[in-house]
């Protein structure tokens, strides 16, 4: 066999198996864009809600998301930024920024879900003036919550904080409390648990929507409806222009969706979109 023969079929072995390649490669592209959208939720209401967002997604736009739920509120950002999940929809601005700096997460916001107004509860009393001098008052216990539980104390009368608009103050900022208030720090899935034993407890729209409670019907003070505490859906910021997100978020920003919504909120809910 000659040289010119021998080095043609070099180059056609060669091609073939550069074509192999960009065949498994594609084959592999193709196999990643055809798994379902792995997406976080918290149990409870919240996921029963985006179920519905996952029947959209299939229905109008032939996309596949399988969601993931979780019942602790660090698990799903570890998740996302371990990459198990694609993106996830359950925090605020506040609670991201405060995850990300102490964790050093790098994601990215890619669309609002709802506000849930945060309120405050009681066995004991029919409104804020009724409260005693001493009371004691139950509050969220991770930093953005406890911040955010303060402002509508703060709004309410009841304190006065160094910053009045520092969205992760603590009990130490506040200045003045003219009714002495104990603050108590719970973990925030057993807030509504504490309500047999203090005077107010400032709950999350999620816990209390599981516990038959609506900011609307039972809240005695309520967090207003222009409040910056919007949830939405976070990607990491490796992937956030993946198209099938995009298209999830639309298929998350329906009316259908927001119908569903008021139905297992008691109509606690206000869209962020």
């Amino acid at each position: 066999m000659n040289l010119k023969k021998l080095l043609g079929l070099a180059v056609v072995s060669a091609l073939a198996l550069t074509g192999c390649k960009e065949d498994k490669v594609a084959e592999a592209a193709k196999a990643e864009v055809a798994k379902p959208l792995k997406i976080g939720v918290m149990t409870g209401p919240e996921a029963q809600m985006t179920e519905v967002a996952v029947k959209i997604a299939k229905e109008k736009y032939g996309l596949d998301v399988q969601l993931v739920q979780f019942t602790e509120y660090t698990q799903p950002n570890a998740a996302l930024h371990t990459k198990d999940l694609d993106a996830n929809a359950f925090q605020t601005v506040p609670y991201l920024e405060q995850e990300s700096k102490d964790r050093g997460y790098k994601m990215a916001v890619i669309g609002n879900t709802f506000i849930w107004p945060i309120a405050g509860y009681s066995k004991k009393i029919k409104n804020v003036a009724e409260l005693r001098d001493g009371a004691i008052v139950s509050i969220p216990n991770n930093p953005s919550n406890t911040g955010r539980a303060l402002l509508l104390l703060q709004a309410s009368g009841l304190i006065k904080l160094k910053d009045p608009k520092n969205l992760f103050s603590t009990e130490h900022d506040i200045i003045e409390n003219p009714k002495n208030i104990q603050i108590k720090q719970v973990d925030t899935a057993l807030l509504t648990r504490s309500l047999d034993d203090v005077d107010l407890s400032i709950i999350n729209n999620t816990y209390a929507g599981q516990a038959g409670l609506s900011p609307e019907k039972d809240g005695i003070i309520v967090e207003s409806k222009d409040s910056p505490y919007v949830n939405l859906v976070v990607s990491r910021e490796d992937n956030k222009d993946d198209e099938r997100l995009q298209t999830f978020v639309k298929a998350f920003q329906t009316e259908e969706v927001y119908q569903e919504a008021l139905k297992l909120f008691n109509g606690g809910v206000v869209k962020g979109w």
